[in-house]
């Protein structure tokens, strides 16, 4: 069974985490099949970096997030944008909502000093 989870990368007590499809059997850090996005907790607010055509992809093939990535889903709204690509939404226009709601997120983040 294939599992939507993090992947720790970075140096000791600095952590970022890729979202990576891997196998329920292959260790945290091991083995897996497809990067599918970055996480990392340590920017207030924490900076996710989602391919979300890849994630439909997967999770329309059956893979599962574990809690914690499901709960990135919810922040980042994938999850929502998921139930309407179930109900039948073109991949497209949910893509380009993903991208335009990332730039949101992004643009208070950037502020400059006068």
């Amino acid at each position: 069974m294939v599992r939507i989870r993090l992947r720790r990368i970075g140096l000791k007590g600095q952590p970022t985490y890729r979202l990576v499809a891997a196998d329920k059997e292959s260790p945290r850090d091991g083995r897996f099949l497809e990067i599918l996005g970055v996480y990392n907790p340590r920017t207030n607010p924490a900076t996710i970096h989602l391919k979300e055509d890849r994630i439909f992809h997967w999770m329309k093939n059956g893979a599962l997030p574990t809690d914690s990535v499901a709960q990135i889903f919810a922040t980042s709204g994938t999850q929502a944008r998921f139930d309407r690509f179930k109900k039948g939404e073109a991949v497209e226009t949910l893509v380009a909502e993903a991208v335009e709601a990332e730039a949101k997120r992004a643009a208070p983040a950037r502020t400059s000093r006068n």
